[in-house]
Formats: C-alpha cells, structure tokens, sequence
C-alpha cells in the first residue's frame, strides 16, 4: 500500500487557517456582545479592581444627568458612595452586585435595572468570577457623587451591608 504524504502539509495549513478564523470570530462575537466601548480604565482610587468608563452624555444645564458605560472585571467593584440627586443602573452584560448600607447584596445580570435613592450609601461591582458592564444614570442637579469607605472583602464576599 502506497502512502500519499504529499497533501500532509496543505491539509495542516487548512487546519491551522480555519482554527485562527474561528478564533477570530469568536473574538469578534465577545466585542459585539458588549452594547457599549469599554473605555478607558479608571485610575483615580474609587475602586477596587480594574474598571473601566466610557462616558456618554455629560450633564449641562439643561439635561443634569450623566449617562456613561461602565465595565468591571471579574472581582472589581466602586468604594461606598451615595449620590445627592440618586442614580439609575442599567445591567447591559455580565454578572454584578449591587448593596445599599444595612440591605443584603443584590445580584444583577444583562437586562436588570437598579434605582439608586439620593443620599443612600451604596456599591456595585462585578461578581467574583464574571465581568460586568452596566449603564450608569447618574444626576448631578445636587452635587458631585460623595465617595466613601472602600468596600471590605467580607462585604463583597458576604454581603452583609454594614
């Protein structure tokens, strides 16, 4: 029986080219998912981990709001904050949690929304082991947001909210 070895090295480079495609696609299908950019990393000490913002809509004087898209890596999550004029957070990807002071954690996932009162301390953040990305709608009309306490790894982990 004779061996036909001379195709070996095409059939290799059609395997190799057809996994790199399908790499590429995946890829291409993760950055599709997001409903937002990314943005740029936050690095002014209000959060633990790594976050991301892109913002959206800056507020003026006559819509007092700031929309922006916000990303956390796995683990990442804001210190406790509260917002004079309150907050709304759409869920748009992954899995995070939400706590006011003194309430249990919240999980949120894609599609959730969180009504954030004015002056009530609160965090939110990804979850342990899952990326999260949500759509903050931030009023301004009272104040800057007042940045608080970094939150505490009992408190992410569990949740307690004191």
């Amino acid at each position: 029986m004779k061996h036909n070895f001379k195709y070996i090295p095409l059939a290799l480079i059609a395997f190799f080219t057809a996994c790199h495609n399908n790499q590429k696609m995946e890829n291409a299908k993760q950055q599709s998912a997001q409903v937002f950019p990314k943005g740029k990393k936050i690095s002014n000490g209000n959060f633990t981990g790594t976050v991301y913002l892109h913002p959206m809509i800056a507020a003026d004087s006559i819509n007092t709001v700031d929309v922006g898209n916000v990303t956390f890596e796995p683990g990442a999550r804001s210190k406790w904050h509260l917002h004079p004029a309150g907050q709304i957070l759409l869920a748009t990807g992954g899995v995070g949690y939400y706590q006011e002071k003194g309430q249990a954690k919240i999980i949120l996932r894609k599609g959730d929304s969180i009504k954030c009162p004015a002056n009530v301390p609160h965090w939110h953040g990804a979850s342990a082991d899952t990326a999260f990305s949500q759509v903050a709608i931030t009023g301004r009309e009272k104040g800057p947001t007042v940045w608080l306490e970094a939150v505490t790894e009992d408190t992410y982990r569990g949740g307690s909210g004191k």
